[in-house]
């Protein structure tokens, strides 16, 4: 698909890429890995042509269309959330109004026997032929899928964009691109604005994508699952490993160790090389072997390896005092803004040592409780106690609002140091990768990963017997998470993180605060167990939410005065007139769903026959634990296939 071709870029004679030579093809699904500053967002927009002065080419083979995933949104004002994602389908709907033209053309000419009359027929054939090739009279579904995948409701459709905030739109700009199913997709931290549910079902979105993608993200287990190729940005080279994120690692693993070996190697004959210049460089004799060894000496390419390994960086949180049995007790609390209410009537207990993830939907509350438990907010309803001698340090999410932006780096970790931790200040900020003139950087000009670096420094020079983290992992490459998550996992204390990273979560946190429409529940389990549990639930809400699609079809829909009265609603497609075939897409469309009612009819009546089984069996003896949950498991089974039949049914009823 791509040919790179001596790929090479410089600013003021530094290369960051240098002779990097690879090939795209395609169902390539590239994970670009590498740290902070290697290059990575810099090589998708190189090819996508946002740079184009490079040395080197970028060879696409044949019409490929490349799509990219651009952080500036540039949304029409008034615009619903549906018709704004159906700016995707930029060339289907010009040929939509093409189409419609020529219609009008045809209902209003009266000169059926010319030659410009037949041109039209012909014009209208080819539209039609190339609509369907697209399935362009089936695209509502698709638009419903990727919607209700990433997050929005069915009354979300209708609102306009502008009410949305700029994670819910940056989630509307991911979709446009998901449903024009370019040839090769570019994504840059496409989970950043992403709650855990729409991460997981993006990520089986792109397992089954068509096309090929290049992923730069620094979540783990996202690009293991995602990718089935890795390359490594190190050193203005890229190396290729054909393997997903999981087994680069093991692959690369291997390749440090030789490098390891053979830069031992090369150090002991520069090593000699260098003796031999200094012991005859003042020979006259040999002079001139000397200067051919200096030119031998600047000619070999030195081996160069990045240290990754967090193990080495011994970073634990200082404790405090111990406090007492209960941290946090909370009843009835609530807090809204204006007239929306972000939460009601919650109720916990949060005892000595607790481990607890905040799960859910952007927008649920997850910060605000976290904001009220660090006395970042007063105003809220019902009440809550804090423990004795509980001792807080507060991760924030926003760092903008907490770090002074005329101090300089070392400044804001001394000012927060104490007398016993104040020796340790430069040797933390070197574990967080600030070195050198890096220390004298006023806060104002660090990256979104800086500061979160500084913040996560700050903590460490305190004592706190009691952690609340808000997105500690913002921005943080793979090797500064790794680091954090050996701290907190030593920390002896009571943690509150919130987190959208799966992998961040395994081994962090043994109980779950999940905020669903206003409330909050609790779970006792580790991040696995609960996502197991809401992939279920998952399933369930969205076939909800599609019945209710269902139903609002055959309902008016009120337009607001500041919508374009152009706007296509959804499932209100413009007419089709009668010969565009549109007939042969309806017969397409209904067999398609008559064929999967009918599987799932057989598979309800073989799980009916396997439940009937068990129970007789339960008649003679008393089933073992084992046997009880594969009934159950059957059960569940059968409650969703009913659920998948009767969601079936309506769209084929309507």
């Amino acid at each position: 698909m791509i040919s790179v071709q001596g790929l090479g870029l410089h600013h003021s004679g530094n290369y960051l890429f240098q002779n990097v030579n690879f090939t795209i093809k395609k169902d390539d699904k590239i994970g670009l890995v590498g740290k902070n500053g290697a290059g990575k967002s810099t090589l998708l927009k190189m090819l996508s042509g946002e740079i184009n002065f490079f040395e080197g080419f970028i060879v696409p083979e044949g019409n490929i269309t490349i799509g990219f995933l651009k952080q500036d949104l540039d949304f029409v004002k008034g615009r619903t959330v549906w018709n704004e994602t159906l700016q995707a389908f930029e060339q289907i709907n010009a040929m939509k109004a093409e189409l419609d033209d020529v219609n009008h053309q045809l209902a209003t000419r009266t000169d059926y026997e010319s030659d410009a009359y037949e041109k039209l027929i012909h014009r209208m054939t080819e539209l039609n032929d190339l609509l369907m090739h697209h399935d362009a009279y089936n695209l509502e579904g698709d638009v419903e899928k990727v919607l209700l995948g990433l997050g929005f409701k069915a009354d979300d459709f209708h609102k306009i964009t502008d009410e949305f905030s700029g994670g819910w739109r940056m989630r509307i700009e991911l979709a446009k691109l998901l449903l024009q199913k370019n040839d090769l997709m570019l994504l840059d931290e496409p989970t950043n604005h992403l709650d855990m549910e729409s991460i997981i079902w993006l990520e089986s979105f792109l397992k089954e994508y068509p096309g090929s993608i290049v992923l730069v993200s620094h979540d783990k287990q996202f690009m293991t699952s995602v990718c089935n190729r890795t390359f490594d940005i190190n050193n203005k080279k890229i190396d290729d490993y054909k393997a997903n994120y999981s087994k680069y690692l093991e692959l690369s693993k291997e390749r440090k160790e030789k490098l390891t070996q053979a830069k031992k190697n090369q150090d002991a004959e520069i090593k000699q090389m260098e003796d031999n210049i200094n012991r005859f460089r003042a020979s006259a004799t040999k002079a001139s072997f000397a200067q051919s060894l200096i030119k031998k000496l600047e000619k070999i390419e030195r081996i160069e390896i990045d240290n990754d390994d967090v193990s080495k960086f011994n970073i634990r949180f200082v404790q405090s005092v111990v406090p007492g049995k209960v941290i946090f007790e909370a009843k009835n609390l609530g807090k809204a803004y204006g007239k929306k209410q972000v939460f009601d009537k919650v109720d916990f207990f949060v005892e000595r040592g607790s481990r607890i993830a905040l799960l859910g939907q952007n927008g649920q509350g997850k910060t605000t409780l976290a904001k009220i438990l660090a006395g970042e907010i007063k105003d809220y309803s019902g009440e809550w106690n804090l423990g004795h001698n509980v001792n807080i340090g507060y991760f924030a999410q926003n760092q903008e609002e907490v770090l002074s932006p005329n101090k300089t780096v070392l400044e804001e970790a001394e000012d927060a140091a104490t007398e016993e931790t104040r020796p340790r200040v430069r040797d933390l900020l070197g574990s967080f990768l600030f070195q050198g003139d890096d220390v004298t950087k006023k806060t104002r000009v660090l990256s979104g990963g800086e500061r979160n670096r500084l913040a996560l420094c700050k903590l460490l020079l305190r004592p706190f017997n009691t952690l609340i983290m808000d997105e500690p992992t913002n921005h943080l490459d793979i090797q500064s998470k790794e680091i954090i998550k050996l701290a907190l996992q030593k920390f002896e204390g009571t943690l509150i993180v919130i987190s959208h990273d799966r992998e961040f979560l395994q081994g962090l946190s043994d109980k779950i605060f999940e905020f669903r429409d206003g409330r909050m529940k609790e779970f006792l389990g580790n991040i696995d167990e609960y996502l197991e549990f809401r992939q279920k639930e998952s399933i369930r809400e969205i076939s909800a939410e599609k019945s209710k699609l269902s139903e609002m079809r055959n309902e008016p829909v009120v337009q607001k005065e500041d919508v374009p009265s152009n706007d296509v609603k959804p499932h209100q497609s413009n007419p089709v007139p009668s010969n565009s075939g549109s007939n042969s897409f309806q017969t397409k469309e209904q067999k398609n769903l008559q064929n999967k009612i009918k599987k799932v009819e057989e598979k309800i009546s073989a799980l009916e026959l396997e439940i009937e089984n068990f129970e007789s069996s339960f008649a003679k003896e008393n089933p073992s634990a084992e046997i009880l949950e594969q009934y159950n498991s059957k059960k569940e089974e059968l409650d969703l296939a009913l659920q998948e039949w009767e969601y079936l049914g309506t769209q084929l009823e309507s």
